[in-house]
């Protein structure tokens, strides 16, 4: 699965709940680790996206 962050206010939810898919990039904002999630954090990254408050972590199409 690929996913996109756009909009992230760094509240850091996302690393609270999937620390092995995101991380805060220099500007205090989160973003994917890798391009690709990994099927074994498919679930992760889907709860992180669920616990987003501003709806900033989406799926993209592959």
């Amino acid at each position: 699965m690929k996913i996109k962050v756009e909009g992230c206010i760094g509240c850091g939810a996302c690393l609270g709940v999937a620390p092995e898919v995101f991380v805060m990039n220099d500007d205090g904002m989160s973003t994917p680790k890798a391009e690709k999630v990994s099927a074994e954090h498919e679930e992760s990254a889907r709860e992180a996206m669920e616990v987003c408050p501003v709806g900033a972590i989406s799926e993209v199409e592959e």
